[in-house]
């Protein structure tokens, strides 16, 4: 087998863009030869009781999921498990397709470990998305739908875009995800206030009895993000999703000036007020953490933390097919040495 060291030299002689439709192209195609996909679902998928848990009435087999934006149009769903990855988020999935925002609009920062999108939702929009996931679902992973407003849809009329979306994907999907935090859709952070919050998760729980879940941004005041947070769950909420991409451009030097940065450079402050948001709400709902989670060691403390699952993308541009499989077999690892028998365990033992 070629290593990911040789592949990756490869695919960073492209534009980032194109390397990652090089890798679509590639997740697409991989559930099709059955003798490679075998081996890497044999080679990367963990499967270990200590670390397998029901959340919601879900089974996750492993805690660690793709996050949103890899897989927007739900066509390398397939292709998951050989990655190892324990569940999977398709999405962002707008109403109306759309071609999101200029190109160039993906930059990466190998120093950093780093990447910058500025994507703006490009999708085929939801109808062809539900056709390519009714394809699969269900499966033998769960899979979530990550949902935004269009960008042609003014504030007014948010409501009725994630209305759609909630309809349109409540039957393919074991959870949804509600994005109103990227920094990609201009104005969509300002639906980020408890008015919106209210009235959207009111009437989603009217819509469907599937868990729904709020994706904050990293870039909120500790406490606004906190009551935010709260105003989800009681208006019904089944849990926060915490942090999408970070604005804060002082991250990494010499970025562009516009879009959101994950990887790496992300880690310290996507901790840092996961953190915080666990100390009022663990115990209380359920926690998803993601951003800069790339190894063992930084999974391991977002679950001491407070969080049942976490969720991973950008780190696997630098690491490579075998990341999740490393995070998991290092987290057995820590547990085995903290002395803890399952997960569930682990969860929220910092606060404990």
């Amino acid at each position: 087998m070629l290593s990911y060291n040789f592949i990756k030299k490869i695919l960073f002689l492209f534009q980032p863009e194109t390397a990652h439709n090089i890798a679509e192209l590639g997740l697409r195609v991989l559930p099709n030869c059955r003798l490679l996909n075998n081996y890497m679902v044999n080679k990367n998928f963990v499967m270990n009781s200590k670390l397998s848990q029901e959340i919601l009435g879900i089974n996750f087999i492993n805690p660690v999921g793709l996050a949103a934006g890899f897989d927007k149009n739900a066509t390398m769903v397939k292709a998951m498990p050989a990655l190892g990855f324990g569940f999977t988020e398709i999405g962002t999935m707008t109403p109306k397709a759309q071609e999101g925002n200029p190109k160039p609009r993906m930059f990466r920062y190998p120093e950093k470990k780093s990447v910058q999108n500025a994507m703006g939702f490009n999708n085929e929009g939801s109808t062809k998305v539900l056709e390519n996931i009714k394809k699969v679902y269900p499966f033998t992973i769960p899979i979530g739908a990550n949902i935004g407003k269009n960008k042609t849809t003014p504030e007014e009329y948010a409501l009725n875009d994630y209305k759609t979306l909630i309809r349109k994907f409540e039957d393919t999907s074991d959870y949804l995800v509600i994005n109103i935090s990227s920094p990609n859709t201009p104005n969509l952070r300002d639906l980020q206030n408890e008015k919106f919050i209210t009235e959207l998760f009111t009437m989603a729980k009217e819509l469907t009895s599937k868990p729904i879940f709020l994706k904050i941004a990293p870039d909120m005041e500790v406490d606004v993000a906190i009551n935010l947070c709260k105003t989800a769950v009681d208006a019904g909420a089944a849990g926060i999703i915490a942090t999408n991409t970070t604005i804060d451009y002082s991250l990494v030097e010499n970025c562009q000036d516009f879009g959101g940065l994950s990887g790496a450079c992300l880690a310290e402050k996507s901790y840092n007020l996961f953190k915080e948001i666990a100390k009022e709400l663990y115990g209380k709902t359920i926690l998803i953490s993601v951003g800069g989670i790339a190894d063992a060691n930084e999974a391991y403390r977002r679950f001491k933390a407070g969080a049942s699952l976490v969720q991973a993308y950008s780190g696997m541009i630098f690491e490579g097919p075998s990341m999740v499989r490393k995070i998991n077999e290092g987290i057995l690892e820590l547990m085995k040495n903290d002395g803890f028998d399952n997960i569930s365990q682990v969860i929220g033992s910092d606060l404990k």
